[in-house]
């Protein structure tokens, strides 16, 4: 198949790891997104529906299933799940970054001092 003016755009900016590791986890996103909408399209309800189950508001359930939204917090998961039938799993996966010992993002913006 023939490479496409995009595939070989995305292909360069892959390169550069901060947008491979913004890229992944905006991939996250899309999956929780997905994974909630579909669970709820299964359970035959409506947003409001869920909402009303959870007493909270239909726009927070709209939040929750946008893939750009990235403030899923454990807990409301949890709780979406258990009114939708399902369980909430949380894998780990150690990345080649990690092993570097890289722990955020991003370094500091200020110097650091080593432990003697």
């Amino acid at each position: 198949m023939k490479k496409t003016n995009f595939d070989r755009y995305l292909e360069e900016q892959l390169q550069d790891a901060t947008f491979a590791r913004r890229f992944r986890r905006a991939g996250d996103a899309w999956d929780i997104a997905l994974q909630l909408a579909a669970l709820r399209k299964q359970a035959g309800i409506s947003q409001k529906e869920l909402a009303r189950k959870l007493r909270t508001s239909q726009q927070q359930i709209s939040r929750l299933e946008s893939p750009g939204y990235e403030g899923h917090s454990l807990s409301m998961l949890r709780r979406v799940a258990n009114a939708l039938g399902a369980t909430v799993r949380v894998t780990f996966t150690v990345s080649d970054t990690a092993r570097g010992g890289v722990l955020s993002e991003a370094p500091p913006p200020y110097k650091t001092r080593k432990s003697a």
